[in-house]
């Protein structure tokens, strides 16, 4: 049975305090009546459960959604903070501690830090470090350029904003191809829109080249419809305003609303776009 992460157990027998889920290894583990899905659940069925350590240190089953996984990163408030560490809401009865060892500065009740969750070898329990940059590596990249991955937003720099990808490497998007809002802690879909010499990855919100226009196409047309066919936008635009409307750069505004043209689709007027 795996600590901190999703397992797919058998559901072996009914008790006054819950059902007892085992394993083909003949393990058993108790899931509280309290977490018994609402459409009920029979003796030899199979059920997807998260395993972590209760507040008296027993293996126990729950069927509620974590805010973080084993071996993965999320962004989560401090509940409270004693003599040990910090303790974070991660979504479960028992808070995540956080060691002080495993804080670059002090963490403050209340307040949200990004952190990875891991199996503390010594003492064989969940624990979380704020120490990020540990537990990101870019020798060895899993992506590649163009690639669609998933990012985490995590803090904001001078060039731009750091995100992490694929819960493995550092990535960065530069403040000049921001479209929309991003916030800290926020999970998203991105591209790798370029992989430099050093490995570092520059990160895109939007696909690049001709693969970006039909979506974006799609995007001005669901607002031309939604504003009875009139856009008060054109090429002439601020990229400020396009942005703040469509949540697109003024490059691919452009190339969209060309493709839309050249379809006939739209008419381009002085004083804005119609919808034919």
């Amino acid at each position: 049975m795996k600590l901190g992460e999703y397992n797919e157990l058998e559901i072996l027998r009914e008790t006054s305090v819950g059902l007892y889920l085992g394993d083909e290894d003949d393990n058993d583990v108790l899931l509280p009546n309290k977490y018994i899905p609402e459409t009920g659940a029979e003796i030899g069925d199979i059920i997807n459960v998260f395993l972590y350590l209760d507040g008296e240190e027993r293996l126990v089953a729950t069927t509620i959604i974590p805010k973080i996984h084993l071996n993965e990163f999320a962004m989560l408030k401090v509940n409270g903070v004693n003599n040990i560490g910090a303790f974070m809401d991660w979504g479960l009865e028992k808070d995540l501690l956080v060691p002080f060892k495993e804080q670059p500065r002090k963490m403050v009740e209340g307040k949200y830090y990004t952190v990875y969750m891991y199996m503390d070898e010594e003492t064989e329990r969940l624990v979380a470090s704020a120490k990020v940059l540990k537990y990101l590596s870019n020798e060895e990249l899993t992506v590649e350029k163009d690639e669609e991955v998933e990012i985490l937003i995590w803090d904001q720099t001078d060039l731009g904003i750091n995100v992490i990808v694929n819960n493995k490497h550092k990535g960065l998007i530069y403040h000049d191809q921001i479209f929309a809002e991003l916030l800290p802690g926020q999970r998203r879909k991105a591209f790798v829109a370029n992989i430099r010499p050093d490995n570092k990855l520059d990160i895109r919100l939007e696909k690049t080249g001709y693969a970006q226009v039909e979506p974006n196409a799609q995007k001005i047309l669901k607002k031309l419809q939604s504003q009875s066919g009139f856009m008060k936008l054109t090429d002439k635009s601020s990229p400020d305003e396009i942005s703040f409307q469509l949540q697109m750069s003024k490059k691919v505004f452009k190339k969209a609303l060309g493709a839309l043209y050249k379809q006939r689709l739209v008419r381009l007027e002085k004083d804005g776009v119609y919808l034919v």
